[in-house]
C-alpha cells in the first residue's frame, strides 16, 4: 500500500469514527432541581410538589414511575441508557416527596424530556 492509499483510508476511517461519535452522543449534560414523586400526581393532581414522603413512596411501590417536577413545571422521566433497559425508581426510592439535585444528560423527544441520572443528593434548602 502507498502512502497516498494510506493517507486516504485513514482520512476514511476519521470521519467514520467521528460519524459514529456524534450519532451515539445524543444526550446533553444537566442539573436539574425538583422534587421526586410519583408520576400520575405530576399530572392529574397538578401538584407542584410532593403531599408527602409516605403517599410518594406508596405510589412509588405500587408500581407509579417517580419523576423529577422542577419549579418551573418540567417533568424529567429517569431512564436508564442500558439495553435492555430499566425502571429507575429504586435509584429515586430513597429521595420520594423530597426536593433533589440530579446531575446526568437529558435527552428530549415530543415534548418530553428524560434524564439518565448519573449522580442524585437531597437539596439542601428544601423549600
Amino acid at each position: 500500500m502507498n502512502l497516498r492509499n494510506a493517507s486516504k483510508l485513514l482520512l476514511a476511517f476519521v470521519f467514520v469514527a467521528a460519524a459514529l461519535a456524534a450519532g451515539n452522543d445524543a444526550g446533553k449534560p444537566i442539573t436539574v432541581k425538583g422534587y421526586v414523586l410519583d408520576s400520575a400526581c405530576a399530572f392529574t393532581k397538578g401538584l407542584k410538589k410532593p403531599i408527602s414522603t409516605e403517599c410518594a413512596t406508596a405510589c412509588a411501590k405500587a408500581g407509579s414511575p417517580l419523576v423529577i417536577l422542577t419549579d418551573n413545571g418540567t417533568i424529567y422521566w429517569p431512564i436508564a441508557d442500558t439495553i435492555p433497559s430499566s425502571g429507575q425508581n429504586d435509584k429515586l426510592l430513597p429521595f420520594a416527596g423530597q426536593k433533589v439535585t440530579a446531575n446526568g444528560k437529558v435527552f428530549q423527544r415530543g415534548g418530553s424530556s428524560a434524564l439518565v441520572i448519573e449522580k442524585i443528593g437531597p437539596l439542601a434548602d428544601q423549600k
